[in-house]
């Protein structure tokens, strides 16, 4: 599927996580929404997520933080289909998207160009950890929302490692975390999981201690009804 096979025991788990994730959004991607069982169709999110709505309510709007400006070189983690749907012709900027769903990647890779084939500069079918293709101190912003919660804390110190050495120096790095002390965050966790992919809850403390054991500070940062925002610099 990826271009990059695993090496080792912790590659072929993050592997095989990414593969399970690929699969859900894929499903997503093409409206195919499966049968869930009584207990789960009780949750208080559940109608909302069968309407659609539930996206809206969880998403987090990363340019609050940092909005992306003109002519600089943003690279979106886990972008789906962002340059259709978010403003980045108003931004005015040059928009690298990486993305584990075959689907998502081929809908960008078919209808982006015809948006605006000046700004879209490609996307990548890789998972976040694999930046390889990209030069050191190449990006003016990274991205990444939506989907630090399927992974392991040891996966995402390896994701910063290499969004450290991509970023430009006092570049920024947007991502989001789920806040477990929020309301929704239990139940959401267990419809993802009946959606097909496991979900880490970890305390924000624990991403605050990451964050400072791979030599960024917090800039600012923001809580929303589920995800809670950083935007970091190393």
């Amino acid at each position: 599927m990826f271009s990059q096979l695993p090496t080792d025991n912790r590659e072929l788990n993050w592997f095989t996580l990414t593969e399970a994730i690929a699969k859900r959004f894929d499903a997503e991607y093409q409206n195919q929404k499966p049968d869930l069982p009584d207990e789960v169709q009780a949750l208080p999110i559940f109608l909302d997520w069968q309407s659609g709505k539930l996206q809206n309510r969880v998403t987090s709007k990363f340019w609050e933080l940092a909005q992306p400006k003109k002519n600089q070189a943003c690279l979106d983690l886990g972008c789906g289909i962002s340059f259709l749907i978010y403003p980045w012709r108003d931004w005015n900027a040059y928009f690298y998207g990486q993305d584990i769903s075959k689907v998502a990647t081929e809908i960008l890779q078919s209808r982006a160009p015809q948006l605006n084939s000046k700004l879209f500069k490609g996307i990548s079918n890789k998972p976040a950890h694999h930046l390889e293709s990209y030069q050191d101190s190449f990006f003016d912003l990274a991205i990444a929302t939506g989907f630090s919660c399927y992974y392991p804390l040891e996966y995402w110190e390896t994701v910063l490692e290499q969004v450290r050495r991509v970023l430009k120096p006092g570049g920024f790095f947007v991502f989001d975390v789920i806040d477990p002390s929020q309301d929704m965050a239990e139940d959401w966790s267990i419809l993802e999981t009946y959606l097909g992919a496991e979900v880490f809850l970890e305390d924000l403390s624990d991403w605050q201690a990451l964050i400072k054991k791979s030599g960024a500070k917090i800039v600012k940062e923001q809580s929303g009804e589920l995800f809670h925002l950083y935007k970091i610099r190393w």
